[in-house]
């Protein structure tokens, strides 16, 4: 009798349940697809790159083609005092060249004798020149050019938007993963152990074994509801973090309890973060988006000291203009009837323009220092994650031997309880050890999968055509 309860015994320590085969499962490239259609943080990652175009538009509109109406007019007492019209149609160029064509018709017992032109009005046409500051570059030309850097500098924020979304987004579907691995675990055990303590207390009723054994085999049953309990609890809060990352249709959504993760393959998951394992020995750090939105930084504020560097120079400002009564024959434009202008001004110390030279140097500085900075720092990061693929992929290795190694332990203490040489401390003991081992091979496996999303983190890849 006591040998067919010991065969009980043993048969019901071998068990193992399954994992629960589950209609509902999300995996991890179901998971990321969803984030990168329809999270809101990456629609708002493309309002980026429209606050770009639309500042870039806004700078162009300062090379338009304008059309000036002034009209001035005082009556008082029946007597018509003046009567000014001026029209002017404005065309800028990219240096600091402005072509200008104007009618101008006044009128009037009190005009102002340097406003006289003929009764039908007087044309003109000509030329506004800065021959010294704002020829090579001026306020309009630099913030055309710092809209474009501007507006590149937008698509690689946008790209590292997105990618920091999606990088914590995978790592917080590995977290739900390895909480779900936990949790069945410790469902595995509980089983068992609610198994052998049926076991043992039927034994203990009929006095085949001490009642002291009952006790043990229930205090092991408890630890494993703690446990369980606890894993249980540690699943849902994963699941509720990763819920954060899923919508649709502008509308969140929650994971419901008996949606399960799926363990994805390493090539699997590369390929839903589009990441190349052998893109090391290719690697060029100046795609890198980090890189390519300080690049453009640099470009912006060189533009800007170049600015300030022509503020040192003086104001020289030439216009001129021919003048005549009609439009439509050019050749009635004489040189010899114009209107010509001249400016010059010049600070005498320059210190505001010095100063502000000196400012847009050490920013333009400050950002090269950034630059040198981040380019080791990225280099390292990824040489430093490379190194831990690889020692991972060996901890794993060793790992499953562990827990294999372990497995065999437990089944030959189970043995020798069946023959009667072993207690059921031992083999408590033993399933500890195997609990530790595969808790272990589960934190290692997380790890690896999650040094591959570090790895695509710090790669900087964004696969935001696929978003659009």
């Amino acid at each position: 009798m006591k040998i067919l309860l010991n065969c009980c015994i043993y048969f019901f320590s071998l068990f193992i349940v399954a994992q629960d085969t589950l209609s509902d499962s999300l995996s991890f490239q179901e998971y990321m697809g969803y984030v990168k259609q329809h999270h809101p943080l990456v629609k708002q990652a493309n309002l980026t790159l429209n606050i770009g175009e639309a500042n870039l538009l806004k700078a162009k509109g300062g090379f338009d083609p304008k059309i000036e109406v002034d009209f001035n007019r005082k009556k008082f007492k029946n007597t018509e005092y003046y009567n000014e019209l001026n029209t002017t149609f404005k065309i800028p160029t990219w240096y600091g060249v402005e072509f200008k064509a104007s009618f101008e018709q006044n009128s009037g017992d009190f005009l102002n004798p340097n406003l006289s032109v003929p009764d039908d009005g007087l044309y003109s046409a000509g030329v506004s020149v800065s021959l010294a500051q704002g020829l090579l570059i001026n306020d309009r030309m630099a913030s055309l050019k710092k809209a474009r850097f501007f507006r590149e500098q937008s698509k690689a924020d946008r790209d590292l938007l997105v990618n920091n979304i999606l990088f914590e987004a995978g790592i917080a579907y590995t977290e739900w993963l390895e909480a779900a691995n936990e949790a069945q675990i410790f469902s595995n055990f509980l089983t068992n152990a609610k198994t052998r303590f049926l076991a043992v207390k039927r034994s203990a009723e009929i006095g085949q074994v001490a009642a002291i054994d009952s006790i043990e085999a229930k205090i092991a049953l408890q630890n494993r509801q703690l446990s369980f309990e606890a894993a249980k609890l540690k699943r849902i809060k994963a699941a509720l973090k990763a819920s954060n990352y899923l919508w649709i249709q502008g509308i969140p959504i929650e994971i419901e309890a008996t949606v399960m993760p799926s363990k994805p393959t390493i090539d699997d998951l590369n390929m839903a973060l589009m990441v190349q394992q052998n893109v090391i020995d290719s690697l060029n750090l100046e795609n890198h988006p980090k890189l390519r939105s300080l690049n453009n930084k640099i470009g912006l504020l060189k533009v800007d000291r170049n600015l300030k560097m022509n503020k040192l120079l003086p104001k020289l400002n030439l216009q001129y203009n021919f003048l005549s009564e009609d439009y439509e024959p050019l050749r009635s434009f004489n040189t010899s009837n114009y209107k010509a202008f001249v400016n010059f001004s010049v600070p005498l110390f320059l210190r505001k323009e010095r100063g502000d030279l000196k400012l847009a140097k050490l920013k333009l500085q400050d950002v090269n220092y950034e630059r040198t900075s981040q380019v080791l720092t990225i280099r390292n990061k990824i040489s430093a994650i490379n190194n831990e693929i690889q020692s991972l992929d060996k901890q794993q290795s060793i790992v499953n031997n562990v827990v294999t190694n372990y497995e065999v332990l437990l089944k030959g203490e189970e043995r020798k309880f069946f023959l009667g040489e072993s207690s059921l401390f031992l083999i408590n003991s033993r399933e500890r050890s195997l609990i530790d081992a595969q808790l272990k091979e589960n934190s290692i496996i997380i790890k690896r999968l999650e040094s591959s999303i570090r790895f695509f983190n710090t790669l900087g890849v964004s696969p935001i055509d696929t978003i659009r």
